[in-house]
């Protein structure tokens, strides 16, 4: 897997790379076998969502690099949009 933000959106159009964003809420949920995170970051109101095998640092209060694209979700009916996140990087 690339780790290079330059290249994951060169490569990918749809990519979005944002830096120095800081996370005003992290939560880490079990999904099968899977930890789910959402993040919420400032100045933002959708929320950004990763999986990892396990937990992650809180990284609540902290600011981040992330790579990202838009997607959507239906719960009960509805569509809700988030950002799907392929790369996470602690500033």
């Amino acid at each position: 897997m690339q780790s290079d933000p330059k290249k994951l959106v060169k490569k990918n159009q749809n990519l979005t790379h944002s830096e120095l964003m800081k996370v005003t809420s992290h939560v880490q949920r079990e999904q099968g076998d899977w930890i789910l995170h959402s993040l919420m970051v400032e100045g933002c109101d959708v929320p950004f969502k990763f999986k990892r095998k396990g937990n992650y640092q809180n990284l609540t209060g902290a600011r981040v690099n992330m790579t990202y694209y838009s997607d959507q979700e239906t719960v009960a009916g509805l569509e809700f949009e988030y950002m799907k996140v392929v790369r996470v990087k602690k500033s």
